[in-house]
């Protein structure tokens, strides 16, 4: 490799680097703060939040990747183009293969290694992932008998219990039950304890009041003695890990077992996850090809209408909503799946046959024209709100 290559190769990685971690920082908050409820509701601890935070990196990065290579790429490039280095190596006689090759030996290794996420590490991930959520909802009784908090029993059904008593029972129990549509029931007792009867574990409540409110908004209240409420069927189901075809490995996806329930049910969700393996590490070698053919060549600042950045990333946007819609409907429509394959594939085309002919890939005119607009407009109304609020008044003319 030439020291230009390896300087340009250098570059293009450390931005990379930067712009995946922060990118990946961003989505990979965003996804953590859905799981908080695994601490809140079913009373786990801190150190099984953080491994299930842990658990949804592989799940971001392949997402990530493509999107942290083209900012590497069209960043790298468009500084060079600004510091005048791809006139120097153009001028210098250099082919225009001395900038394509570092840049693409770059996205093949990004390319290997998001596929290495998708189809090894998410798998197991997401497997995990299941068996910390049944694990947590499986100790349903340690968490109910936990004193003051309310405790997520399933959708629609929280209970609460005041105190422990001395003699093991429990005092002061609330139960609310909405999973019925339309009729809300909620159960007050003085005291109560759990115990097992007929191999099913009950929560036998004394002393209480039942408050039913109907459709109708009519409220009935029924006053009992004792009442056993089932809670079994909970235990049986958090226990039950059920596996969807994200959650599977790539081997057993290309030959599931004909007794799989769920491929007897969605037999098409498991050749769409398998194309959509097969297809996302396609993305970093796609995106950095349209990073190249839109700023892999030198051109003087005043024919720029757009940050190379923007176009960059403006197209590459296009095609990955194309992707993800494609992968939505490979579930349900089985030729969508060629779709699948087609869209990175066409995109790679596209800015390979740029790249060949020495043309620069750019947004329609009236397309950059508006985008133009849109941010000058953005631009003048930020400098005068920084002026209106920044105590300046108004900029001085004619300073030195």
């Amino acid at each position: 490799m030439k020291v230009v290559e390896r300087y340009i190769l250098r570059r293009a990685f450390a931005v990379f680097i930067a712009a995946l971690s922060w990118t990946l920082a961003i989505v990979w908050t965003t996804q953590v703060l859905g799981r908080i409820d695994l601490v809140t509701d079913s009373g786990q601890s801190a150190l099984t939040f953080f491994e299930v935070a842990a658990l949804i990196l592989p799940t971001v990065i392949p997402i990530v990747v493509p999107f942290a290579l083209i900012i590497a790429v069209a960043q790298t490039l468009s500084s060079m183009n600004t510091d005048s280095e791809l006139v120097v190596i153009n001028a210098a006689g250099a082919s225009r293969l001395t900038i394509v090759r570092p840049i693409l030996i770059l996205a093949i290794g990004a390319s290997l290694f998001s596929f290495v996420i998708d189809n090894v590490a998410d798998p197991m991930a997401r497997q995990r992932n299941r068996e910390l959520i049944a694990t947590s909802r499986a100790d349903l009784l340690s968490l109910i008998i936990q004193e003051g908090t309310f405790r997520k029993v399933d959708e629609g059904l929280f209970v609460q219990v005041g105190e422990r008593l001395p003699n093991g029972g429990l005092g002061g129990i609330f139960v609310a039950d909405s999973r019925e549509p339309n009729i809300d029931l909620v159960y007050y007792a003085k005291d109560g304890s759990f115990i097992e009867r007929d191999g099913k574990q009950m929560l036998v409540m004394n002393e209480g009041v039942i408050h039913r409110k109907a459709p109708g908004g009519e409220v009935s209240v029924i006053s009992f003695d004792s009442y056993a409420f089932d809670l079994s069927e909970f235990s049986a189901a958090a226990n039950e890990v059920v596996m969807r075809p994200k959650d599977r490995s790539t081997l057993y996806l290309l030959n599931p077992p004909p007794n799989d329930k769920y491929y007897q049910r969605n037999p098409l969700q498991f050749r769409a996850e398998i194309d959509r393996r097969f297809t996302e590490w396609l993305y970093p070698i796609a995106f950095a090809l349209i990073a190249l053919a839109v700023a892999g060549d030198a051109r003087s600042h005043r024919e720029a209408r757009i940050h190379p950045l923007i176009t960059t990333t403006a197209i590459a946007l296009f095609f990955r909503w194309l992707g993800f819609f494609a992968d939505s409907k490979g579930g349900s429509l089985p030729w969508v799946s060629y779709v699948v394959y087609a869209v990175p594939l066409f995109a790679s085309a596209l800015a390979i046959w740029f790249i060949a002919t020495n043309r620069t890939m750019e947004l329609p005119v009236a397309a950059a024209d508006w985008l133009a607009a849109k941010f000058a407009r953005a631009r003048d109304w930020m400098t005068a709100l920084r002026i209106r609020f920044g105590g300046g008044g108004a900029p001085r003319q004619g300073a030195a």
